[in-house]
């Protein structure tokens, strides 16, 4: 079974995963930690519970999703995993992270192979199924574990809302069909670990989520 860690991080509140099984082999999604009381709180985690970090997989590139990528890449010798489209919104990194005054934040490196629709992620005893999501960003990924009724979904779907689509590359029209075609075709039960804020679950969105009736 697939223990699931969120950690906030970040001025955005941005949503850190990491997965682990009985293995102790662990992934990394969407790091955040930025600061370094937030770099020793991952890093303390990861070591009281003895785990062996093996990816680094990141939804999209946006500046609050990837600001902890240095640590973790420098920390546990792990590459950047992301889809091919994700690339001009990494290059954006220090024009961006300037924007919202973060100081001198360097971007970081993603190296092939890139990610893909339909390719499995293993770790210990575990899997994750890459989904193509894109709207909020264009090369948005969703990590799904169909046995254990999950996903982690980004920006893509949160409670009670949906990932903006008015920065470079977003389309509200793709990111609406992508959710309906795509997220809830998969079932009422199936949880959603989003990039900000609490999780939810599909059915509860089905029903209630204003962008979506």
């Amino acid at each position: 079974m697939i223990q699931i860690k969120s950690f906030a991080f970040n001025p955005f509140s941005e949503n850190t995963y990491i997965l682990y099984d009985a293995s102790k082999e662990c992934v990394i999604i969407d790091p955040g930690c930025m600061e370094l009381n937030e770099q020793k709180e991952i890093s303390g985690f990861i070591s009281n519970n003895e785990l062996i970090p093996v990816r680094m997989l990141n939804t999209h590139c946006h500046i609050d999703h990837i600001l902890g990528v240095k640590y973790i890449a420098d920390t546990y010798k792990l590459n950047l995993e992301i889809s091919r489209l994700e690339l001009p919104v990494l290059d954006s990194t220090e024009m961006v992270a300037g924007m919202y005054g973060l100081g001198n934040i360097e971007k970081p490196i993603a190296t092939e192979p890139f990610l893909e629709e339909g390719e499995v992620v293993k770790f210990g005893n575990s899997q994750l199924e890459i989904l193509f999501v894109p709207g909020h960003s264009p090369g948005h990924l969703v990590f799904l574990n169909k046995a254990e009724r999950f996903i982690i979904g980004g920006d893509v779907l949160f409670y009670g809302s949906i990932g903006r689509t008015d920065l470079p590359g977003g389309d509200h029209n793709a990111l609406i069909k992508n959710i309906k075609e795509k997220l809830l075709s998969l079932g009422d039960d199936f949880q959603v670990y989003s990039g900000h804020g609490p999780s939810t679950n599909i059915g509860f969105e089905r029903e209630n989520n204003p962008f979506l009736t």
